[in-house]
């Protein structure tokens, strides 16, 4: 809301508080659109100065609300400076064979979290960043290595081990690089034929890093093994839980977290309790159980107080995360009734604000 000389009304603006007169009369109602025959209305009432609505109380979600703050906005100045830093390091080495300087990655890293105060505050930002149609693959592994640092941070890693996953972050897909992009983003199902090549990405990512003789071997697990799954149900080598490596696995959660967050050409990004919620209906089987758990929690908790709008229009606050059932809160509606989700299963959260 911003206040507005009468003079410099324009027609189309919106009131955002009842405007009153001197003897405390609404005159103008709150959410009254501006025209001319209201101007002069004001002129007769001698109101000088009028509260006007700004881009930002038309915000309906919390994630729209971000977008318009001066922290989000100084993010993404910064991360649309530093993405083809990146890009063209991965790129180059890639194409010419270039050494990857991890040096200069963890640089692009350093430059870009500065501008977030908080892990749960850079993922907002992330959720909020809108990639341009050729540069997905290449923003999913940078999304990747910055939610790399909250996830571990999360997890109570050493600073050597965040940094190591961060590391993975950058480079576990690289293999994508080599599959067409007209495979990869393809909108309808990918036939069988497609689904073998893309499931090659890991193999070719590993051959690849593997070549330069200098990666670690966590990070080489990471590349080869970051869509194993503990129930075996993963490849390329359907490998269980005692079998993959750690990082693997918290690889594993951060590449479907960063993949349910961003948009896709058959759907919209989803929002923090429905990713919960993809995780839950899994059964926590196919993760590292005491991570997904873990980084699942913090999530969870992000969301208290904000509003959420059910399946079935209503809206409402979340004022108490079901620890057994983490997508599924314990919701206060406006007349201070309760709605328990873990007890509602026909109800879902649709959007959060």
């Amino acid at each position: 809301m911003k206040s507005v000389a009468r003079m410099e009304l324009k027609p189309g603006m919106v009131v955002a508080e009842d405007v009153l007169n001197y003897q405390n009369e609404i005159i103008v109602s709150k959410n009254t659109k501006i025209n001319d025959t209201i101007i002069e209305k004001l002129a007769r009432q001698s109101i000088l100065v009028v509260p006007i609505k700004e881009e930002a109380d038309f915000a309906t979600t919390h994630f729209e609300k971000v977008r318009l703050t001066e922290g989000f906005k100084a993010f993404e100045s910064t991360y649309r400076i530093y993405f083809p830093v990146f890009k063209n390091l991965v790129v180059s080495a890639v194409t010419n064979r270039t050494p990857i300087n991890m040096n200069q990655l963890m640089e692009v890293y350093r430059n870009i979290i500065v501008c977030a105060k908080s892990g749960e505050l850079l993922l907002d930002y992330l959720y909020n960043m809108l990639p341009g149609e050729d540069d997905m693959t290449h923003a999913h592994c940078l999304n990747s290595a910055l939610i790399a640092g909250v996830f571990g941070t999360w997890l109570g890693l050493s600073n050597e081990d965040i940094n190591l996953l961060i590391q993975c972050g950058f480079v576990y897909d690289i293999g994508k690089l080599s599959i067409p992009y007209q495979i990869l983003w393809k909108p309808e199902r990918l036939t069988s034929e497609e689904y073998r090549l893309v499931m090659r990405h890991t193999t070719i990512g590993y051959d690849f890093l593997k070549s330069y003789g200098s990666f670690d071997e966590h990070i080489l697990n990471a590349t080869l093994q970051h869509h194993e799954r503990c129930d075996g149900s993963g490849y390329p080598k359907s490998l269980q839980s005692n079998e993959i490596d750690q990082f693997a696995k918290y690889i594993a959660i951060i590449d479907t977290y960063e993949a349910m967050t961003s948009p896709r050409t058959y759907r919209q990004k989803l929002n923090p309790f429905q990713i919960i919620a993809n995780y839950e209906n899994e059964g926590f089987v196919k993760y590292d159980f005491a991570a997904i758990k873990s980084i699942l929690s913090h999530i969870a908790n992000s969301q208290l107080g904000f509003n959420v709008q059910l399946s079935n229009g209503q809206i409402g606050e979340v004022i108490l995360i079901n620890e057994k059932a983490l997508s599924r809160p314990l919701v206060k509606l406006s007349d201070n009734s309760l709605i328990d989700l873990s007890a509602n299963m026909q109800l879902a959260i649709v959007s959060v604000f």
